[in-house]
C-alpha cells in the first residue's frame, strides 16, 4: 500500500500521466462507464462547493439572484440565433425519444442556456422598469467532446453561467467587465492561480457575441487554460429572442445583454499550477483538509499522545479545516505521504518527546519546511503559516508564468521555446494569419491583453504592419 503512494509518474517526463496518477490516487475523480464522464469524489467536490461559496457571495453583492432553467432546449430555439448555433453544432447532445415514442422536435441537452434563458426573458421583460434583470444559475452542462480530460475538458461539467438584460449597451459592458474582475479576485486570491485579462480576438471569440473577455492562466506544462470568460452579447439575442421594453420615452427598445460563467475546469487548474511530484498542493483557502494532526508513538505512549491529539483537534476546530489522523494500521510515514499526495497545506505532528516538552512539530506542504512550536502559539502559528503558503503559492506560480512569457518577433522564435509558454507578439488583425499559425503550430490567439502598450511592430506571422499585440499558447 505504501508503495502504491509514491507511483506517481514524474511531471518531468510525462506531465499529462503525472496529472491523470495525481487525481487519480489523491480520490479526486473515478471514471464513469460512459466515455467522456466523470464521478467528481467528495474530496474535489469540496473544492468545487469553496469556489461556489466564494463567487456566489460576490454575485448576490452585486445585485444578482440564482435560479435554474430547463436542462432540454427545444431545436427551434437553439437556432434562433444562427452564429450561436453554428457554433456550438459539433458539441450538441440530442434527445429523440420520450419513453417509447419519437418527440415530434428533437430536444438539446444544454450546451449553454443563452436561447431559453433569452425566451423567457422575452416573456419576463416588458417596461424599462423591469431592467435591469441580474440571474445566475448554477447547473451542468453537457458538450459532445472528442478529446476528454478529467476537470478541464469533460464531456458533462458544472458551471455557473450568469445572464443578464440592461437598458443600455454600456450598462451591458459594464457588467461585463465587473464579472470579469469578480473571476479575476476568486482565482487569484483563493486558487492561488495569476492570470491575465484581456479580450478575445474574432476568432477565438464565443459564438453570437460582441467581445469576449477573459481570464488566461499558465500551467505546470506550459499550456494556457482559459480560465473565465465574460460576454458582451450587445443586441444580437434581443433581436433574437424579441427581448424588448417600452422605455421612458415610450418608444419599444431591444434590450442589451451580457452572459459569463466559469466552471470546474478551475479545480484542473489548480492542480497543474500548484501540483508537484509528490501530489497535489492545495491552497489553504480551498483546502477541504486545512490542517492535518498525525500522532507518533507506540503502545502506551501512543495512547497519551492520541488522547492529547484529540485535544489540540478540538483547539484547531474553532478556526481551521482540521482532520485527526489516528488510524492505527499505517505507519507515520505512509500517513505523510499520503496527507502530501492531498495536498493538505500543513502537517502537525505530535510524539511523547513534544507532548513532554509542550510542543508540537509543523510541516508546509509548498516547502517542506517543518518547524517546533509551544502549544501556546499553535493557533497563530498555524494562521500564519496557512496565510504563508497561501501567498507563496501564488509566488511561485507567477514566478513560472513570468520566466515563461516571452516576446516574440516572428512565429518561428516560438519553437525554440518548444512552444511552452506564453509569447507576446504583434498581429496584423488578420484571422487569415491566426488561422495559419494555428494549423502549422497549434498555437492560438488567447487575448488581445489589457494595458498593453501602443503597437508599433509588424506581425508575426505575416510581417504586416501589426495592429494589436496579442498573448499567444498553446491551450488545453
Amino acid at each position: 500500500m505504501e508503495k502504491v503512494l509514491k507511483e506517481i509518474t514524474p511531471k518531468s517526463s510525462d506531465f499529462s500521466q503525472w496529472y491523470v496518477d495525481v487525481i487519480r490516487k489523491a480520490d479526486m475523480v473515478d471514471y464513469a462507464p460512459m466515455k467522456g464522464f466523470m464521478v467528481m469524489k467528495p474530496y474535489s467536490y469540496r473544492i468545487w462547493e469553496f469556489i461556489q461559496e466564494q463567487m456566489d457571495r460576490r454575485f448576490k453583492a452585486t445585485g444578482h439572484q440564482n435560479a435554474y432553467f430547463p436542462l432540454l432546449i427545444p431545436e427551434h430555439l437553439l437556432a434562433q440565433e444562427e452564429e450561436h448555433i453554428e457554433g456550438f453544432s459539433a458539441e450538441v447532445a440530442w434527445v429523440t425519444m420520450g419513453g417509447n415514442e419519437q418527440l415530434a422536435e428533437r430536444l438539446a441537452i444544454r450546451p449553454t442556456s443563452e436561447t431559453i434563458i433569452g425566451a423567457m426573458y422575452a416573456q419576463w421583460i416588458h417596461s424599462y422598469r423591469d431592467l435591469p434583470v441580474l440571474i445566475n444559475q448554477w447547473a451542468n452542462v453537457l458538450r459532445w467532446e472528442k478529446a476528454t480530460r478529467p476537470f478541464l475538458r469533460t464531456t458533462e461539467f458544472l458551471w455557473q453561467e450568469g445572464h443578464t438584460v440592461h437598458r443600455t449597451a454600456d450598462e451591458a459592458l459594464a457588467e461585463t467587465l465587473q464579472q470579469l474582475e469578480i473571476y479575476r479576485e476568486v482565482i487569484e486570491e483563493y486558487l492561488a492561480v495569476p492570470v491575465i485579462a484581456g479580450v478575445k480576438s474574432a476568432g477565438e471569440r464565443f459564438a453570437g457575441a460582441v467581445d469576449t473577455y477573459t481570464l488566461e492562466a499558465l500551467m505546470g506544462d506550459g499550456r494556457a487554460l482559459q480560465s473565465a470568460t465574460s460576454h458582451f452579447l450587445g443586441q444580437h439575442f434581443s433581436k433574437a429572442f424579441q427581448i424588448q421594453y417600452l422605455d421612458e420615452d415610450g418608444e419599444l427598445k431591444y434590450g442589451w445583454t451580457s452572459s459569463w460563467g466559469s466552471s470546474t475546469r478551475l479545480i484542473g487548474a489548480v492542480i497543474m499550477v500548484h501540483g508537484d511530484d509528490k501530489g497535489l498542493r492545495l491552497p489553504p483557502k480551498i483546502a477541504p483538509i486545512q490542517v492535518v494532526i498525525v500522532p507518533i508513538g507506540k503502545g502506551a505512549e501512543r495512547e497519551a499522545v492520541v488522547a492529547h491529539a484529540k485535544a489540540l483537534e478540538a483547539q484547531l476546530a474553532n478556526a481551521f479545516r482540521v482532520k485527526l489522523d489516528d488510524r492505527d494500521e499505517f505507519t507515520p510515514g505512509y500517513k505523510f505521504n499520503d496527507w502530501e499526495m492531498r495536498g493538505v497545506p500543513l502537517r502537525v505532528e505530535l510524539g511523547p518527546k513534544d507532548l513532554a516538552k509542550q510542543q508540537v512539530v509543523l510541516a508546509r506542504r509548498d516547502t517542506g519546511e517543518k518547524l517546533s512550536v509551544s502549544e501556546s502559539q499553535l493557533v497563530e502559528t498555524v494562521q500564519h503559516l496557512l496565510d504563508a503558503i497561501q501567498s507563496e503559492l501564488f509566488r511561485q506560480a507567477l514566478e513560472f508564468r513570468e520566466s515563461h512569457t516571452m516576446s516574440v518577433e516572428s512565429y518561428q522564435e516560438m519553437a525554440q521555446n518548444g512552444y511552452r509558454g506564453f509569447f507576446r507578439g504583434d498581429w496584423c488583425g488578420s484571422e487569415t494569419c491566426a488561422d495559419h499559425l494555428k494549423a502549422e503550430t497549434g498555437m492560438t490567439i488567447r487575448c488581445l491583453p489589457f494595458n498593453e502598450e501602443p503597437v508599433t511592430g509588424h506581425c508575426i506571422v505575416c510581417g504586416q504592419t501589426s495592429r494589436y499585440r496579442a498573448l499567444f499558447a498553446r491551450a488545453y
